[in-house]
């Protein structure tokens, strides 16, 4: 394990051997329906081999006792696009996407990935991406060259010619035309090849792209976009090779096929219908709201900034239909997973979709849960991460006082570890 400054960068080493003992006013488990006093983990080689308030303090451990302070399983994301870059300029950042290198633009992930983990995300789901910029940042993550979040990547999405998914907007001609090889298709055996393709090169999740999308310029933002024959394709092929799946929808229509299909989350889900959202309690499918990207859209248009007239247009029907079916997803009891869409707000930001969630009538200690073990279980990583339980990693998040209290707590986080390593600790005197 590596002790590090409050920044992140490593200042000492100490041995692989070395065993850690967290101590707070209070804890939160991860999966429970309270927090418990006092909080206290006990951390070696990497992983949780003690946690709870009845937890011993092994005899030569390294005692940090982060004082009136609550211990959280490390935050978990299920839809970032950390290769993507937030900006308040549209027509800047559509030029640099197409002027900047490769090679910058995965410099630019890292700093993206850094500040994600600092934030307390110690876990992400990203899904969509370009040019294997995710796949290289997974990489150099899990490799211990840069810091940042464990990921799991989708290499890009998969969706139909002209849809959400596609590159749309510009003239024909200006572009090569797209194909299944960066993951646009037509009909169900495109669709598994696609999927074939985007495991070959390094996909851990398949995200597929069911509905028109708010920032696409070519659709309308809840048009279903491929065919129950494609989503089926999608869907059975992921599994078949142990993929779990995601699918971009915010129509009902598009939703449907996509549960219908075996998806294993919806993501945004803006205008779907009781129908909808009772095929998901049905079936256990998960929603991940990201409701902190139609505030993002909200505030820019409140403030005046640019959006082309196509896409404000459809942020406005999105915002206004959103709050209703979260609320109505809440009180059936869907399955709700935590996701933001990092990179259509600053990237960093990621708790603040926590008092969202609440502030639309989730419980605080349920929105805690959607970022620990339930992400965990959609992400296919419950045995892992997700709970300070004896044998999962030791990822450990640290916010002053009492979320549960105050949920906005969650965006002031300042220890973060990750499997035993501290990247962060603004040890409060």
């Amino acid at each position: 394990m590596a002790a590090t400054s409050g920044h992140g960068q490593a200042k000492s080493a100490t041995p692989a051997n070395k065993t850690i003992v967290l101590k707070a006013a209070r804890m939160y488990d991860g999966k429970g329906d309270a927090l418990v006093k006092p909080g206290v983990v006990v951390v070696a080689d990497g992983k949780i081999t003690a946690a709870g308030p009845t937890a011993s303090v092994p005899a030569g451990a390294e005692v940090i006792d982060l004082g009136d302070a609550t211990l959280l399983p490390g935050f978990i994301d299920a839809h970032t696009h950390l290769t993507g870059m937030y900006s308040d300029d549209w027509k800047q950042a559509t030029l640099d996407r197409l002027q900047k290198t490769v090679a910058e633009q995965a410099l630019d992930a890292s700093v993206n990935a850094r500040v994600t983990l600092m934030a307390g995300f110690t876990t992400v789901r990203d899904v969509g991406s370009r040019d294997s910029i995710d796949v290289g940042l997974r990489n150099a993550i899990a490799n211990g060259k840069i810091a940042g979040p464990r990921m799991l990547v989708s290499v890009h999405a998969i969706g139909a010619t002209g849809g959400h998914c596609d590159e749309g907007g510009y003239r024909q001609g200006l572009f090569p035309e797209t194909g299944t090889w960066v993951g646009v298709i037509n009909g169900a055996d495109q669709a598994r090849e696609a999927v074939r393709l985007a495991h070959k090169y390094g996909a851990d999740i398949i995200k597929t792209c069911a509905t028109g999308g708010v920032l696409s310029l070519t659709d309308d933002v809840d048009t279903p976009q491929l065919t129950q024959e494609e989503l089926n394709a999608i869907v059975d092929e992921a599994h078949a090779l142990r993929r779990k799946t995601a699918a971009h929808a915010h129509g009902a229509e598009g939703a449907k096929r996509a549960i219908r299909a075996g998806i294993d989350s919806i993501e945004h889900g803006s205008f779907m219908d009781d129908e909808a959202l009772d095929m998901m309690k049905q079936r256990g499918t998960y929603l991940v709201p990201t409701l902190i990207a139609a505030e993002s859209l909200r505030e820019k248009m409140e403030k005046g900034l640019y959006l082309p007239p196509v896409i404000a247009e459809k942020a406005r029907k999105a915002i206004a239909a959103k709050t209703q079916m979260f609320q109505h997803a809440v009180a059936k009891g869907v399955k709700i997973g935590f996701g933001t869409d990092a990179a259509v707000y600053p990237h960093g930001h990621n708790a603040e979709e926590f008092h969202l969630m609440v502030e639309l009538g989730m419980k605080p200690i349920d929105a805690l849960r959607s970022a620990a073990s339930a992400d965990a279980e959609l992400l296919g990583l419950a045995d892992k991460i997700g709970t300070l339980q004896t044998g999962k990693l030791a990822d450990v998040v640290a916010v002053p006082g009492d979320p549960a209290e105050n949920i906005r707590k969650t965006e002031q986080v300042f220890f973060v570890m990750k499997e035993g390593v501290i990247y962060k600790n603004e040890r409060q005197k």
